[in-house]
């Protein structure tokens, strides 16, 4: 056997002696606050590791949506397809709630394994009180919970986004405004006049979204009677579709104006209705070009133009015109019919002596 050298006899002692320091109180109380010190520095790294990894891949889609459309910045997407708009909020909007999971998540298992290290023999001598604490918890924060989840599905099925135009809240309670923040629990809502509201997830029980899809502006023109109401409308129609054939409006418009013709009459006055299907961002823009040129044009017609509003319809009598007031109708198949058979000639064969009808003449000198 060989005998220790001095340098293994010192390294030896040296871990003897602290084995016997952490024995002592003093050297407990220092192992485990060392202890719950690492366990709070692991966490923090822990969630900046997180943070990092969901900022990256959150970065990386909305790269790769905009090398895909060929713009440099988000705001040039406006103008591209819808669905590519949609997946940059939507991926945003979960990159934020995944944060805020994973800082939640981390945050509450790191108190734990430091409450474990402070206090060992706490949490299993209380478990039973720890089991009814938990089940009162769970109770009383079960709306919580409900709000997580409904926040979760809310941004997973593409219902809303930061920067969309929404109506949310519950039926008679609801609040419109542009989408700022979607936490884990809230989404924050900040109205035209500035006021940031914070509503629950869980009481959201309808969400109206004014940035997907379309948007239709709807102007309504109240004419005299004293004017000609055909030669109003077809002056309406043109200058409707001007608007649409120009350079600058042309990515705003999406069909073609429409005169949904006479809305109302009242004793003084006949309301002509003109519809333009518009991208859901432009809807404003082109709302007010359109007024500012109806009423152009209606001077240049010597019009007076009691009213001009752009209503926003509801209700069932406008739903047969979502698709417009002539939504494209598809023409039926003709029926096929099966070929009838074509009708045999009957041929009539002749006798060689058979010398044809008789004369009803017969020439003269004949009997």
């Amino acid at each position: 056997m060989l005998n220790a050298t001095p340098v293994d006899t010192a390294t030896n002692d040296f871990w003897h002696g602290l084995s016997e320091f952490f024995a002592t109180p003093l050297g407990t109380a220092i192992f485990r606050f060392g202890s719950a010190v690492l366990i709070v520095i692991g966490a923090i790294i822990a969630s900046w590791i997180l943070r990092i990894a969901i900022r990256h891949i959150v970065h990386r889609i909305v790269n790769t949506v905009k090398k895909a459309q060929g713009v440099e910045t988000t705001q040039a997407l406006q103008v591209s397809p819808v669905a590519t708009v949609r997946v940059v909020q939507r991926t945003r909007t979960l990159g934020s709630v995944l944060t805020n999971i994973a800082n939640v998540v981390v945050w509450v298992i790191a108190l734990l394994l430091v409450l474990q290290v402070l206090a060992p023999g706490v949490l299993a001598s209380f478990a039973i009180l720890s089991a009814a604490i938990g089940a009162g918890l769970g109770f009383g924060a079960q709306n919580v919970i409900g709000d997580i989840f409904n926040g979760l599905l809310m941004v997973m099925e593409d219902q809303l986004g930061v920067g969309d135009i929404v109506e949310a809240g519950m039926v008679s309670l609801a609040t419109d405004g542009v989408v700022e923040a979607v936490g884990i629990r809230t989404t924050q809502i900040r109205d035209v006049n500035g006021t940031l509201w914070y509503v629950r997830n869980g009481q959201i029980l309808r969400v109206g979204n004014m940035s997907q899809g379309w948007s239709r502006v709807i102007v309504d023109v109240a004419v005299g009677y004293e004017n000609d109401v055909e030669e109003v409308q077809s002056r309406l129609l043109q200058t409707a579709e001007a608007l649409a054939r120009e350079p600058k409006w042309r990515p705003r418009i999406m069909e073609k104006p429409e005169i949904w013709g006479i809305q109302s009459i009242s004793t003084d006055m006949v309301v002509l209705r003109v519809a333009v299907k518009t991208r859901s961002t432009a809807r404003d823009d082109v709302a007010h070009e359109l007024n500012a040129r109806i009423f152009d044009t209606a001077r240049e017609m010597n019009v007076t133009v009691p009213s001009l509003t752009n209503p926003i319809l509801s209700g069932f009598e406008n739903i047969s015109s979502v698709n417009g007031a002539h939504p494209p109708r598809t023409r039926p198949l003709p029926a096929v019919q099966a070929e009838q058979p074509k009708p045999k000639r009957r041929t009539v064969r002749r006798k060689p002596n058979d010398a044809g009808p008789p004369d009803v003449n017969p020439p003269e000198g004949e009997l």
